[in-house]
């Protein structure tokens, strides 16, 4: 059986955010220590990183920042939800931020149904949270999109169909997506497993080779860089 990821390499235009928007008003963004700009503001402070964030784009006339898969963070330290006395750090991150303002339509990947969705309303996670299901040959897969606002899921229900680049929500603010500045979290992800409305975006160092077989590079679909 051909691999997933290859069969990635063969499709092409998919976009998850506003459609209107070109990959040349895109920008990256380095969320890791080595970002020094990041040590001068509290990035725990989402109206804060908000602003640096309006400031990224302005200075390089951009509508979107991008980047974060496999990416070692410091951001997660704030909250228990990747932090507690029993299990190694999680700081690892296994899919793919796109920086935007709040109120931005966001749009399914490819072709298939509602697997599941949920509220995850705890300070640092994904607030509201939808996950498609597919197939591509004879893979079974999943795009999870996280930090929605809350009407994204108000009027869904599993099994709902959602056509490649329709409109499938809309980005939440951060009174509603886990308290960050407004960005979609696009991720793959193999094998599901047992989990619904929620997959873990992050992972520790000791789980890292796991996460990132079984949540491929999401610019194997955007194409983004």
């Amino acid at each position: 059986m051909i691999p997933l990821e290859t069969l990635f390499l063969d499709l092409k235009d998919i976009k998850v955010i506003d459609s209107t928007i070109p990959y040349s008003q895109y920008t990256p963004l380095d969320l890791t220590a080595s970002n020094l700009e990041l040590n001068q503001l509290n990035i725990s402070d989402s109206s804060q990183f908000e602003t640096y964030i309006e400031q990224l784009l302005a200075k390089n006339k951009a509508s979107v920042a991008y980047g974060g898969y496999n990416e070692i963070r410091n951001l997660y330290k704030r909250s228990t939800v990747f932090n507690d006395l029993n299990t190694e750090e999680r700081n690892i991150h296994i899919g793919l931020d796109l920086w935007i303002k709040a109120g931005t339509s966001v749009l399914a990947a490819l072709d298939g149904k509602v697997h599941s969705f949920q509220y995850n309303n705890n300070l640092g996670d994904y607030g509201p949270t939808i996950i498609l299901e597919h197939q591509l040959e004879n893979h079974i897969f999943y795009t999870l999109y996280g930090h929605l606002s809350l009407k994204s899921i108000a009027s869904i229900k599993a099994g709902d169909f959602f056509a490649k680049g329709q409109q499938l929500a809309t980005l939440g603010d951060a009174s509603v997506n886990g308290d960050y500045s407004p960005h979609l979290h696009f991720q793959i992800i193999k094998d599901i497993k047992e989990n619904f409305g929620d997959y873990p975006g992050v992972c520790s160092k000791n789980k890292l080779d796991y996460y990132l077989e079984n949540c491929p590079d999401p610019n194997l679909l955007l194409k983004i860089y």
